[in-house]
């Protein structure tokens, strides 16, 4: 079966960090760029990241600049998502996309071809 799947979500206080992977079963990343989302009710969905198929280049939303980090280690097919500083606002469900694109450009309109169930994520005291 081809799938993502995401872990790592949980309850964080503010300024808490997080790590959230995105691994893949059924098919290797190696082609594939990575996304990360994420929605909360009534919002649309928001671009958070985007990792290129090498790892050699990524993308952040600003409201993400300089606290989360994207990695990936393809030997395991996965994609992480650091996040530090945490602030309520990032309170949210997060869903990883691969995209068989090499980069990352305006990622979030590129034709993702899977996508991960969802991990929640509550940044609260």
């Amino acid at each position: 079966q081809l799938q993502l799947v995401e872990s790592g979500g949980g309850l964080v206080q503010p300024g808490g960090s997080l790590r959230l992977s995105c691994a893949a079963s059924g098919f290797t990343l190696d082609y594939y760029a990575i996304g990360w989302f994420r929605q909360t009710p009534g919002k649309e969905r928001e671009g958070v990241s985007c990792i290129s198929s090498s790892g050699g280049s990524t993308n952040y939303a600003d409201s993400v600049k300089g606290r989360f980090t994207i990695s990936r280690d393809n030997a395991k097919n996965t994609v992480y998502l650091q996040m530090d500083s945490l602030k309520p606002e990032d309170t949210a469900i997060y869903y990883c996309g691969a995209v068989r694109y090499s980069y990352c450009s305006s990622y979030e309109f590129l034709p993702y071809a899977y996508w991960g169930q969802g991990t929640q994520v509550t940044v609260s005291s």
